[in-house]
């Protein structure tokens, strides 16, 4: 049947009789054919009751909602739809749909009868502390919704207030609260019905898990609402809210920084953003808010009272919120706060030593997150004058502490200038010209007291950075070094002294000075530190420092091959690597970069070097160790020990503890790992390939080239779904396109085009993302090249280029040689080159008729390139060549009229007339169909009428 009335009256039918199959089959042919819209929602109205009595409820509430878009007064549809929910346990909807319809029919006493089941159905539920009403329904805020979600929050704080209750239901109850405080409509209820209070109530109980699901709770009622979050700031009090985060509970203090920094985001207009009428009139001015939250962040630094958590997530929330995301933003207001109100504070935290016994609660991340927070301060300030102030306050702090008859002040003195010289470097280095602190630290090495030595010669070691204060410290220190640790029994005075000497020999940037210094011993130093690397049971820091030593160390080529054949030496580095500490990043990757032989090096010119030879100076020689072969056993190993898994970890690592210097640093041993192409697939399995994405957008320029190689390497010859599956590839082309540059070596640029052949081989999205980075202009440049890798890879990236429709029109636009490049490419006697010409020259003729036409004005040599491309021993180009001939035949009689009237007819003759042979099959139809087309256009005769 065509009718769908017909079929309508069929399905009725078979529904009255039970046949319930029979019946959606009937409807649903009515509904493919019907063209009516009021016909339609009956068709869906009663497919759905079909759908009902098969206990298919999805299906049968899907149904009625179409219905019920065409009419939304349908009251079967809504009927039905309720019936579906209720079924489904969407008791709340189906609630909703059955009050409509009581609303269409106040007299129907079903409809009373379902409004009251359901009613009574969903008291049930909230009174057993079961779903959220309408958590995840968008049903409104109906008056009987707004009811149950009252009576609902009140039950919920009732169970978790209750000592007595079950703890399933209190963990199940404290989850609701925390989902509920994530929605808008929740959240409202929440505050509406006294629920700071009673959250409060939960944090005063001291049991963890109410004390969790209060902070998240609130965390999710402050998101993105400026005058609930200032409301509950104002309820709970900033004193509160920072005790809380002072305890010594790793997971309360997280949750309570979360929360005030969700109240911040919102007072500084961050976050989600959402309009809530008019609260912005209410809330006229959070400058106030804000500087008290700040005041006391600040004052947490100093308290004995708050524990070495929450001194982190105090400087956490200073480093996030205090200085300017945006150095356009011209406001540093809140830094000059900061500093005039706190630098003082800051100084005082770096400036702590653990050892003593008057030392603040630290963990081990304390003082270095405190210099980073100093560094940022000090980049946020936009003149001098502002410099200049910052730099008096430190120096008139660290001058008060100096005090000759107190060593334990100066001490801390020197710990502070030491936390400087951690962060904003440039102000450590002019601290370090203050009249005797020089002096001082090298007079404490010399001390009897261990604590005077551990801090003096940490002090030494970051002030050894700059060249011109090692030289100092080489000529007035050394020795002392040197004394200490032969015979100091403190193993973390010890390691230390080792660094420092590591340090100062290595200044110069060879292994020959850090011979010097070891006295010839590398390989039982770095022996030391891997011992100390692996122990343990020795404390965080002090293991740091075995790898910064071994960081220095591995400049030597005996022990760099020692230390990548110690595996528990290299996990055991590994594992650090995934700490926050800013040091302990740069050393491993310093340690890798040595490993691998991935630093810059510069080459001996051979008359300079019979100079030095004949002055007798000292001429640094390969050692044999540093060979390719042995440097290619070094890469292998770290690949087998999981370094991949390791630098993608500290790639992760936040902006303020990974360096620019440090990325680069990654970049070089990832462009070491990727130099033998059977790894590449090992490197992307570990995360590798997501891994150098980042690190080719951001940091220094070396670095962002070197990731962006190792990409090219990767992108190369691995397939691009599996190496950066999903949007992630999109984001591999621009780095890729960064090194089609000519200051970029030959390899770089052959490696990109390799990589960006293979992208633009497998999607048109690609080719497009590809054309937008405006890589065009580039590869056709490499397209004249002289070099034949780079322009036979040029040819073949524009073979699958030419694809793209946008790409084909700038082929057809005036005015440009593109197209008349390609043809010679053809004649080009080199054979890869020319495969790759001819496959977009037929591509291109396919594609566009225009271009047939304009491929014989653009060179007087076209037709002889052609007639050699029809006649060339690689049967691949005599393919492609049969194929253009076959697109100027086809597109236009005149132009086949011209090419039937050269040589190019005997050569499709020859080849068509060629006995079949399935090895070259297919040129011989190509051919074959050249000449068919031509007897079409009556140009030729068939040879039985010749």
């Amino acid at each position: 049947m065509e009718d769908p009335i017909q079929l309508k009256e069929e399905g009725n039918k078979y529904f009255q009789a039970s046949d319930y199959e029979k019946a959606v089959q009937s409807y649903t042919q009515a509904i493919k054919l019907n063209k009516d819209k009021a016909l339609q929602a009956v068709l869906y109205r009663n497919r759905a009751a079909c759908y009902l009595k098969k206990e298919e409820y999805a299906k049968a509430a899907s149904d009625a909602s179409r219905a019920i878009d065409i009419n939304t007064s349908d009251i079967k549809a809504l009927y039905r739809r309720s019936q579906a929910l209720e079924k489904l346990g969407k008791l709340d909807q189906a609630f909703k749909d059955a009050q409509k319809c009581a609303t269409i029919e106040p007299r129907n006493k079903n409809f009373q009868e379902t409004l009251r089941r359901l009613g009574a159905n969903i008291q049930e539920k909230v009174n057993a502390g079961g779903a959220i009403p309408g958590s995840q329904t968008g049903c409104g805020k109906s008056l009987l919704w707004v009811t149950l979600m009252d009576c609902w929050v009140q039950k919920m704080f009732e169970i978790l207030l209750d000592e007595n209750s079950e703890k399933e239901k209190r963990e199940k109850a404290a989850n609701n609260l925390i989902v509920l405080g994530r929605e808008e409509a929740g959240a409202e209820r929440i505050f509406q019905n006294n629920g700071v209070s009673l959250l409060l109530q939960l944090i005063e109980t001291k049991n963890a898990e109410l004390i969790l699901a209060a902070v998240r709770t609130l965390s999710g009622m402050c998101t993105g609402h400026k005058a609930r979050a200032t409301a509950i700031l104002h309820y709970l009090g900033i004193d509160n809210i920072c005790m809380w985060m002072s305890v010594d509970n790793e997971e309360i203090s997280l949750a309570v920084c979360n929360l005030l920094q969700t109240i911040t985001d919102c007072l500084l207009g961050q976050g989600k953003e959402e309009h809530h009428g008019k609260e912005e009139a209410v809330v006229l001015d959070t400058k106030k808010d804000l500087r008290t939250i700040t005041m006391r962040l600040l004052d947490m630094l100093i308290s004995k009272k708050v524990s070495g958590q929450g001194r982190d997530r105090a400087l956490n929330l200073l480093n996030k919120n205090i200085p300017r995301k945006d150095l356009k933003d011209h406001d540093n207001s809140r830094t000059i706060f900061v500093i005039d109100n706190g630098l003082k504070k800051i100084l005082k935290v770096v400036g702590q030593i653990p050892e003593m016994p008057d030392c603040l609660p630290l963990t081990e991340n304390t003082q270095l997150t405190a210099s980073v927070l100093l560094n940022k301060l000090y980049d946020d300030l936009r003149c001098d004058p502002e410099r200049d102030n910052y730099r008096v306050i430190c120096e008139e702090y660290i001058k008060s502490k100096i005090d000759p008859q107190d060593m334990d002040k100066t001490l801390h003195a020197i710990q502070m200038v030491s936390g400087v010289l951690q962060g904003p470097f440039d102000l450590g280095n002019k601290l370090l010209g203050m009249k005797g602190v020089m002096e001082m630290m090298v007079a404490l090495c010399g001390s009897e007291r261990e604590i005077d030595q551990l801090v003096a010669v940490e002090a030494l070691i970051h002030a050894s950075t700059k060249l011109s204060r090692a030289t100092f410290i080489i000529s007035n220190g050394v020795t002392l070094l040197k004394e200490i640790y032969k015979k100091t029994k403190n193993e973390k005075i010890k390691i230390r002294a080792l660094v420092g000497l590591c340090k100062l020999g290595s200044a110069g940037g060879t292994d020959y000075g850090l011979r010097q210094f070891a006295e010839g011993s590398t390989e039982k130093l770095a022996k030391q530190c891997r011992k100390w690397l692996c122990n343990t049971s020795i404390d965080a820091r002090t293991r740091k420092w075995a790898v910064e030593g071994l960081a220095y160390l591995t400049l030597d080529a005996d022990v760099k091959d020692d230390f990548v054949e110690d595996e528990p030496a290299l996990q055991a580095m590994f594992e650090l690597a995934k700490t926050s500490d800013k040091t302990i990043l740069y050393s491993v990757a310093s340690a890798l970069v040595n490993c691998t032989n991935s630093y810059d090096t510069k080459e001996l010119v051979p008359e300079l070097v019979q100079l030095a030879k004949f002055s007798k100076q000292h001429v640094p020689e390969e050692h044999p160790k540093d060979k390719k072969d042995f440097v290619v056993k070094r890469v292998k190993r770290l690949l087998k020990a999981g370094v991949v898994s390791a630098l993608a970890c500290m790639v992760k690592a936040d902006s303020a503890i990974l360096t620019d210097q440090s990325k680069e640093l990654i970049a070089r041993v990832f462009l070491a790992l990727c130099e033998d192409p059977k790894d590449r697939g090992t490197i992307v399995a570990q995360g590798g390939g997501k891994a150098l994405i980042p690190l080719a957008v951001e940091g220094t320029e070396v670095g962002k080239i070197k990731a962006s190689h190792a990409l090219a390497k990767i992108a190369a010859i691995s397939n691009p779904d599996m190496a950066f599956p999903g949007e992630r590839v999109y984001e591999v082309v621009r780095p890729l396109v960064s090194l089609l540059n000519t200051e970029r070596d030959g390899l770089q640029n052959y490696e990109a085009l390799l990589g960006l052949t293979n992208f633009s081989g497998r999607s048109d999205k690609l080719r497009m993302k590809i054309v937008k980075e405006r890589a065009l202009p580039d590869i056709e440049n490499y397209m004249f090249e002289n070099h034949d890798q780079l322009r036979q890879a040029a040819t073949e990236c524009m073979c699958n280029l030419v694809v793209n429709k946008e790409v084909q029109e700038r082929f057809v636009a005036d005015g440009n040689d593109r197209l008349k490049l390609v043809v010679l490419l053809c004649g080009e006697d080199d054979e890869k080159v020319q495969v790759a010409a001819a496959g977009a020259l037929a591509m291109l003729t396919a594609a566009q008729k225009k271009l047939c036409s304009k491929m014989t004005e653009v060179t007087t040599q076209w037709l002889e390139i052609l007639q050699r491309l029809c006649l060339h021993d690689n049967m691949e180009v005599q393919h492609r060549g049969l194929v253009i001939a076959f697109n100027l035949i086809s597109a236009d009689k005149e132009l086949a009229k011209k090419l039937v009237e050269t040589e190019l007819l005997e050569i499709l003759t020859y080849i068509g007339k060629q006995a079949d042979d399935p090895k070259k099959q297919h040129i011989i139809n190509v051919a074959r169909d050249c000449l068919t087309r031509c007897m079409d256009y009556g140009l030729i005769k068939p040879l039985s009428q010749a």
